[in-house]
């Protein structure tokens, strides 16, 4: 499961770069961020830790954005606002997740979740 995101008064670790990939690179299955080019244990078992905490860090944060938007495409004040079906169906959720999801995008542009000052969206 992964870890919650930092709250917003504690500094955000910088995950690891994700490197751009070549497309030769990218399309052999066995090549992944070039770790099975590393031949010591220590440094490969670092470096995938970095990979694996920035791909975390990158999916918070990316559910962090799924939710705003939601929010905002489901805001009664839009002349545009969709329902929770239609964001459901648009995210490929249910819509109870998209309830859900909707809630989670208000309370962070309300600043109001877990003591987080207002969502910067940059």
């Amino acid at each position: 499961m992964a870890e919650p995101t930092p709250r917003r008064n504690e500094p955000r670790l910088r995950p690891a770069p994700l490197l751009f990939e070549p497309a030769e690179a990218a399309s052999d299955p066995e090549h992944f961020f070039d770790l099975e080019s590393i031949d010591d244990p220590r440094a490969l078992l670092a470096r995938s830790t970095e990979l694996t905490l920035a791909f975390r860090a990158a999916a918070d944060r990316a559910v962090e954005f799924q939710a705003i938007a939601a929010a905002q495409l489901a805001d009664p004040r839009r002349f545009d606002r969709l329902t929770t079906a239609d964001i459901a169906e648009r995210a490929e959720w249910t819509e109870d997740y998209a309830k859900k999801m909707v809630e989670f995008g208000r309370d962070l542009l309300r600043g109001g979740v877990e003591g987080r000052g207002p969502v910067d969206p940059v």
